[in-house]
């Protein structure tokens, strides 16, 4: 599954995509890229989703492929299209985060994803969020986008009662 999803994405990135402009980008890809590693990192030993596949291995296979893949392809298209106003924007906001809570949606009923420790639909529905009005910010303000995600950081370790002992 996540072949095929990965896949789409890089048709739709090879289509839509600026990687003309890829400089521009790449500090924010490899900021996306980090708070996955950090989610993957931090919370290893108490995962809140694990993703599964038929043909991938394991979960850190999939992860790397959609980081490599899907997160790139995603700021190329998602920042290298972004517009100005604030209408267009917030519909490219609800685009974007509706795109990826339908896959997580489809995926997690197929059985691709499981939700552990209390995390579910509803918090991937928040995350989601997060990171698409978070993506923008980055762009033009690199701090700003890394305070405001230390604060969500900590903020999901409390709430989800995340002890120093549980981390690796």
């Amino acid at each position: 599954m996540y072949i095929v999803i990965n896949t789409l994405y890089l048709i739709a990135g090879y289509i839509w995509g600026d990687w003309r402009n890829w400089r521009k980008y790449y500090p924010t890809i490899l900021f996306f890229i980090i708070g996955d590693l950090l989610y993957n990192f931090l919370l290893y030993k108490k995962s809140m989703w694990l993703f599964h596949d038929l043909i991938l291995p394991n979960h850190t296979t999939i992860t790397i492929l959609a980081m490599i893949v899907s997160y790139s392809v995603t700021v190329f298209i998602y920042l290298g299209r972004f517009p100005k106003g604030w209408k267009k924007r917030s519909f490219w906001f609800l685009l974007w985060s509706g795109l990826y809570l339908l896959i997580e949606y489809v995926n997690s009923k197929l059985g691709f994803i499981t939700y552990h420790n209390g995390w579910n639909m509803w918090w991937s529905v928040f995350l989601t969020g997060v990171i698409f009005l978070i993506l923008p910010i980055h762009q033009k303000r690199p701090l700003t986008a890394w305070l405001i995600s230390i604060i969500v950081i900590i903020s999901l370790l409390t709430i989800f009662d995340v002890k120093i002992g549980d981390l690796k």
